[in-house]
């Protein structure tokens, strides 16, 4: 399932689901370890508790790897790679110094973000998580992403049948949610892999 996105070559990022999944520890690791190359750690409505348990459980080694969208304080404690700004959460921790990641909704909003390190755009297609959630832009839209001050990740409904599409506009990559079955992520770790 994976293997069909991380085939095309383009770089893969994923979002969690909103609620944590069982044996979510094991299946981020197993992710990153078949070629995503970062996965968003995004559960607004759990407690500071349930992301520590998630990450207690990761790796260390992974930890650059993980973007949080919630929970800023975990990073005194846990240092994961990215931090990901988002309506709820409009800015980074003072003194915060890693990787940032922005939300965005419009075209100007990408052209707004050039202190980010990389934006999501979305929804490109109408989404599969988020029933209703049609995409509003046309290609003449999409094709301003040229004159992007940072790398801009599709986002929304992005299937392993339209993946191919997002080549014709300067997208970085994708970032995928509803296009990625938990249940169907294997979670056989290799002991030999190295970050």
């Amino acid at each position: 399932m994976v293997d069909t996105f991380i085939q095309t070559g383009l770089d893969i990022i994923v979002f969690t689901p909103e609620s944590p999944i069982e044996n979510e520890s094991l299946k981020i690791m197993a992710l990153l370890q078949s070629g995503i190359s970062r996965v968003h750690l995004r559960h607004p409505s759990v407690s500071d508790n349930d992301i520590r348990a998630i990450l207690d459980n990761v790796d260390k080694m992974y930890y650059p790897l993980i973007s949080l969208h919630d929970h800023f304080s975990l990073t005194k404690t846990y240092p994961v790679g990215g931090l990901h700004l988002n309506r709820r959460n409009p800015v980074p921790p003072h003194g915060y110094t890693g990787c940032l990641s922005q939300s965005c909704h419009t075209i100007d909003e990408v052209k707004q973000s050039s202190g980010m390190d990389y934006v999501t755009l979305s929804p490109i297609f109408d989404s599969i998580s988020k029933p209703g959630y049609r995409s509003s832009f046309r290609p003449a839209d999409l094709e301003k992403l040229t004159a992007s001050p940072v790398p801009v990740y599709a986002l929304g409904g992005v299937t392993s049948e339209n993946i191919e599409s997002l080549r014709h506009y300067n997208f970085a990559g994708a970032a995928l949610l509803g296009a990625i079955d938990w249940n169907r992520i294997s979670i056989e770790l290799k002991t030999d892999i190295k970050c």
